[in-house]
């Protein structure tokens, strides 16, 4: 039996559908990876982001005299993030304003952590113990 021209195997009837469903499967599953990586490169990059950002502000308070944790908090709030962590070290003239925010990610996955964190730090960074 011909088909346009060509004779048809027996067994052979339907082979492109399948590659091509099979093509097509493996397509989607790799743009659901991409996405996934995706999302946690923008909530790593974005944890980082506000990190740096409440660090600095909690040293630019403690300059001040005011709460250097308490400015770190609010900034941290203000950027979605949460703070873990804070820790002011030195005196007055030498200090640094250690803080550490968690983020959550969008559409976590089952094996992926759901939550990123970054830390950051802001001040004079000598050798303070």
């Amino acid at each position: 039996m011909s088909r346009g021209g060509r004779a048809l195997r027996a067994g052979q009837k339907g082979s492109g559908t399948v590659l091509v469903a099979g093509a097509l499967t493996l397509a989607m599953v790799v743009a659901g990876a991409v996405l996934v990586v995706s999302g946690y490169v923008v909530a790593v990059h974005h944890a980082r982001a506000a990190a740096d950002l409440a660090a600095l502000s909690g040293a630019s308070a403690h300059g001040r005299g005011q709460d250097a944790c308490g400015a770190a908090g609010r900034v941290a709030t203000a950027n979605r993030v949460r703070l873990a962590a804070c820790r002011v070290r030195g005196d007055s003239f030498d200090v640094v304003v250690s803080v550490t925010v968690e983020r959550r990610v969008a559409g976590p996955s089952a094996v992926l952590p759901g939550k990123v964190g970054a830390t950051a730090h802001a001040g004079r960074l000598g050798r303070l113990q």
